[in-house]
């Protein structure tokens, strides 16, 4: 994850962290994971553009993050959403993955 949002985005998280949560869900935890730009948006209040700024990234950047989880994971990602605590500077990426067969 730090590796493609530094591809993506120019600047990576400076910690990394993943877990699933449950059989199905996998939780990205990027801390100090915004631009110097959306910083500076912070900076002036406008934590709004901040998000709005980065749901165009999610949309323009999703088909590279889940091809990527889907690649170490080896599973297939059925849903994928982003979410941005522009004040804490922390992002987090959520997939949720196809259900194992069960074994029967």
């Amino acid at each position: 994850m730090v590796s493609l949002h530094k591809e993506q985005f120019g600047r990576g998280p400076t910690r990394a962290r993943s877990h699933f949560a449950g059989d199905d869900t996998l939780v990205c935890v990027m801390e100090d994971a915004l631009l110097p730009a959306e910083q500076a948006l912070v900076e002036m209040n406008q934590r709004e553009r901040v998000q709005e700024a980065r749901l165009f990234f999610q949309m323009a950047t999703r088909d590279k993050f889940v091809d990527a989880v889907e690649a170490i994971i080896g599973r297939k990602v059925i849903a994928f959403s982003s979410a941005t605590d522009a004040d804490a500077a922390v992002v987090w990426e959520l997939y949720n993955f196809a259900p194992r067969p069960s074994v029967e």
